[in-house]
């Protein structure tokens, strides 16, 4: 069984397929075979009983020895034409009264005699030849011999040689029905797993660059439908990460070529000619500040690889949510009043969690929120307590809606709607992806939506035990 399974299909379905085929057309023969067997046994049986019912109806009529040799040409007479066929007649100390053919017949079968009736037919085998053959005990009319004991038995050589030719026939039969079962059942794997084998093409044929082919689920079979659908759901998801995994590659570049260009250029610059000790230091610190830049792109790629592997396992612990956005707040305070935006807390919540994490959290959806809203407008974040074991946390600033292709999209990283990437900021399009990637560290859920005039991020958070459930 262990070669089996290591085979292909084609191959384990054949063999099944012959083995299968052999045991019926066995069982089929042996089946037969017992049922001729039984059949001649029942021939032969009847023409003995026809023989025993001649020599018990000549017995009664026997009443001396003069009508016993009288019976003697009687049976011999009987027994013409029938070849193969013996007589014997035993008396009551075993003592041969006639016998014909030169008939021996075994001890075992005269023993299990009984009274007028024959017994079941025994096989024995004299010389070269196989006899089968009934004894019973026969009442007489004589005095002397009140009772006899009679045995018949005809030769069976021809039902054996027939049995022979039909066993030899048999096995052949089955060998050459085994065989052809086999390449019959193999031509039908083969043509049944065909389609398999169109799988096989297809999925062969998908490259890096050819990730939008397709399994054609309504010209596979029944079985093969669900196999199909799934692989073309495998090759949807593969094609979607290729796409932001080209996406992402693009971006990265792009944000690591403006800093790298600023560096090099203002290196350049300084270095082309004698400055004073006041005008290297302001290139110094313009260097600095690209390279705090990429210090925090570095810092948050890092995070966000963790997040992917499940390495960020937050500290739990019992988080007042309105605390934190009061300090963010006071954080954002002057940059909110420049732009002339009102920030407004409403509720109360407390989840549990890390308390940076989910600073950090709320501070990128403050800051995205601040950065994207009009002069005079708002920014609102709502906390409440929900009935099903969670606090939600939803920012809501006013502006331009985003337009629906890209809420989808907002969490990927370095994704921006300005399809010119022009950086307005100090972001590095890292603040959401960042964002989503802790609040499903802490087991919750993250979602967008943008209407007329607003858009609202709402997060979901487990609930902190120690806090009780209002409906909100």
């Amino acid at each position: 069984m262990r070669l089996i399974r290591g085979k292909s299909i084609t191959l384990r379905l054949t063999l099944l397929f012959a083995a299968a085929s052999t045991v019926v057309l066995l069982a089929l023969g042996l089946l037969i075979g017992h049922s001729v067997e039984r059949h001649f046994e029942a021939q032969d049986v009847e023409v003995l009983n026809g023989k025993l019912d001649l020599t018990r109806h000549a017995l009664a009529k026997v009443q001396s020895r003069t009508d016993l040799d009288a019976l003697a040409h009687q049976l011999e007479d009987a027994l013409v034409g029938h070849h193969g066929l013996a007589i014997a007649i035993f008396g009551p100390q075993a003592q041969t009264l006639f016998a014909s053919g030169g008939a021996r017949f075994p001890r075992s079968l005269l023993e299990t005699r009984s009274s007028g009736e024959s017994g079941r037919p025994v096989v024995w085998v004299q010389g070269e030849r196989a006899l089968r053959g009934i004894a019973a005990a026969v009442p007489t009319g004589s005095s002397e011999w009140p009772a006899v004991t009679v045995a018949i038995s005809t030769d069976i050589a021809h039902h054996l040689e027939f049995m022979g030719a039909f066993r030899r026939t048999l096995w052949l039969f089955v060998a050459g029905a085994a065989l052809l079962t086999g390449l019959l059942g193999w031509a039908a794997v083969r043509r049944g797993l065909a389609p398999l084998r169109d799988i096989r093409r297809g999925a062969a044929a998908v490259t890096a660059s050819r990730l939008d082919y397709r399994l054609p689920v309504g010209a596979v079979p029944v079985e093969l439908a669900e196999l199909a659908a799934t692989l073309n759901d495998m090759l949807a998801r593969l094609e979607d990460s290729f796409r932001r995994l080209s996406d992402f590659s693009g971006d990265l570049a792009h944000e690591l070529r403006t800093p790298v260009a600023n560096l090099m250029t203002e290196t350049q610059v300084a270095l082309s000619r004698a400055r004073t000790a006041d005008e290297y230091r302001e290139v110094l610190y313009s260097n600095a500040e690209e390279f705090e830049h990429l210090a925090r792109m570095i810092s948050d790629m890092l995070f966000l690889a963790k997040a992917d592997n499940g390495l960020i396992v937050p500290h739990r612990e019992r988080v007042d949510l309105a605390a934190q956005v009061r300090d963010l707040f006071d954080f954002y305070e002057a940059l909110a009043q420049e732009k002339g935006v009102r920030l407004i807390v409403v509720g109360q919540a407390g989840a549990d969690g890390d308390k940076l994490m989910l600073r950090r959290a709320l501070g990128n959806l403050l800051s995205n929120a601040i950065r994207h809203t009009p002069a005079a407008g708002r920014v609102t974040i709502e906390l409440a307590q929900r009935g099903d074991g969670t606090v939600s946390a939803v920012v809501e600033n006013t502006g331009e809606p985003i337009a629906a292709e890209h809420l989808a999209r907002l969490f990927d990283r370095f994704y921006r709607v300005d399809p010119a990437r022009a950086r307005a900021s100090d972001g590095v399009g890292l603040g959401l992806a960042i964002t989503r990637s802790i609040v499903e560290a802490h087991g919750g859920q993250i979602r967008v939506s943008s209407g007329t005039g607003t858009t609202r991020f709402e997060l979901r958070l487990p609930r902190s035990q120690s806090t009780p459930a209002t409906t909100g």
